[in-house]
């Protein structure tokens, strides 16, 4: 099969039978009809879509001597920089179709699949671990092109650091609570999973927190609609179908669930590793997954910086206050953000290195830099937005209003320097719903904590960083050894 289209992947997933709840109603019916599915789903379909588009086609596929066809660039295993170019290349093209909004777009897991299976061989002959349940996996994926959601997070119980949940038989955080001939059984829920019930697998990769636990020490994946296993959606922050209305929530909410796992058998063959809390701390920290999600990440970042970079000026052109320096500084600060990314991403690019199993890795250290960065940076970005809006952004008529009898008023008293009124209304709505509606406000949040803790991140980098150099310098130059 190779890449899918978007009708494949509507069609695949309403012939699932997975269990998704909503505002305490399980969801009956195609999934891809749902009031607050059907835009995300809408949009999905229109990107696996663009994987035939024969203008770019060679650019998001890539042709497998495995399988004899056409797969998904995202799922290719870079052995020169050049191909590392083309995963970013194909990452840009499904980022720009949604303005960078889309934290799960497809590439990203599939990104992270390809990631696990080039590090498996870290497994080898280490107890209860099943490097080849990777392989097989990222072979079926990408010969199925299959979409995934994820969970790598626990339910926040207790966030202190001497937290240890002692129950067993009832547990809050997913564990191994049986072993038997089948496989693993799994009890107790998992955090976030975005677009979760929305896709074919759900991946589930599992770091605990003290190495002891065994039981919270596993990773596999299993079709969303395994028994037992059920999904409990937030609030949906769909505002509507109206595109004039709702411009991005209409089509890229995502959505985020909860998963509960009740007493979920995982057959064996889905098992890459259990009871081996090392194993989990390694694989985490020494597969090539930081440096090829981060490298998909910050590409869609960019992207993503650049639609609020034209937003910013659309709004400036509208209403004429591009001659105001306060305007040209907050401009420039988007600018210099977006610069800022562009040259870690290319750095990354430039500096990688083949690792010990061919595979080539794109450099971690600017990429550990973009993702300090950026947390910081995009709530700025969407205050930019909101403080050229001014009260411009509160006081906005729908869709309905201009085919009302008040349509000459808003004619009269809403139009712009340089656009009429329904144009100026469209501008400022998607300025609105980018950074002040549930769905923009949940985005803000989602990038200040897409790679966990900004705070534990900055440590990390600050551990992590090559300072050795600089100090011998700097001793060289005092000449302390002699001194002492």
């Amino acid at each position: 099969m190779g890449a899918i289209t978007g009708a494949d992947f509507i069609r695949r997933l309403n012939q699932l039978d997975t269990e998704i709840w909503l505002d305490g109603k399980k969801v009956e019916g195609e999934i891809s009809e749902h009031p607050a599915f059907k835009g995300i789903l809408q949009t999905k379909a229109s990107l696996y879509d663009m994987q035939h588009d024969p203008e770019i086609k060679e650019e998001m596929t890539f042709h497998s001597a495995e399988l004899g066809e056409a797969v998904g660039i995202s799922f290719l295993q870079p052995k020169t920089k050049e191909d590392l170019i083309k995963r970013r290349k194909a990452s840009e093209h499904w980022a720009r179709r949604t303005g960078g909004l889309l934290g799960r777009s497809p590439d990203y897991l599939n990104t992270a699949l390809m990631s696990f299976a080039s590090s498996s061989p870290l497994l080898k002959g280490r107890t209860n671990c099943f490097p080849e349940n990777i392989q097989s996996l990222y072979e079926k994926a990408m010969k199925e092109d299959l979409s995934f959601t994820h969970s790598f997070v626990s339910p926040q119980v207790n966030r202190s650091d001497s937290y240890l949940e002692s129950s067993e038989e009832e547990p809050i955080v997913a564990r191994i609570v049986d072993r038997n001939e089948e496989g693993i059984i799994i009890k107790g829920a998992r955090l976030l999973a975005t677009q979760g019930g929305l896709t074919d697998e759900v991946l589930v990769i599992s770091t605990p927190k003290f190495l002891l636990d065994e039981n919270e020490a596993f990773a596999f994946s299993i079709p969303s609609d395994t028994k037992g296993l059920k999904f409990i959606c937030r609030e949906s922050f769909v505002g509507g179908d109206s595109l004039f209305n709702h411009p991005l929530s209409s089509r890229y909410e995502e959505m985020d669930t909860i998963l509960v796992f009740d007493n979920v058998l995982v057959p064996w063959n889905r098992v890459f590793y259990y009871d081996n809390a090392i194993v989990a701390a390694d694989f985490s920290f020494q597969s090539s997954f930081h440096n090829f999600t981060t490298h998909q990440v910050v590409t869609r970042q960019i992207v993503k910086s650049e639609f609020i970079l034209g937003l910013a000026e659309l709004l400036v052109q509208t209403i004429n206050v591009s001659e105001y320096q306060h305007i040209q500084d907050k401009l420039s600060e988007i600018i210099i953000g977006l610069e800022t990314m562009k040259a870690l991403l290319e750095k990354s690019e430039n500096d990688a290195a083949i690792d010990e199993w061919g595979v080539m890795r794109p450099d971690i250290v600017p990429l550990k830099v973009a993702n300090n960065i950026f947390p910081k940076i995009y709530p700025r970005f969407t205050e930019i937005i909101q403080l050229i809006g001014a009260s411009g952004m509160v006081s906005l008529p729908t869709e309905d209003a201009f085919s009302s009898p008040i349509r000459a008023d808003l004619d009269q008293y809403l139009q712009a320097a340089t656009k009429n009124a329904e144009g100026r209304v469209k501008i400022f709505r998607l300025a609105w719903d980018l950074t002040m509606s549930s769905f923009g406000t949940r985005q803000t949040q989602y990038e200040r904590y897409f790679f966990g803790d900004p705070v534990r991140l900055s440590g990390r980098l600050y551990k992590a960083y090559p300072l050795d150099d600089f100090v011998k310098e700097v001793s060289d130059f005092l000449d302390l050894e002699r001194g002492e």
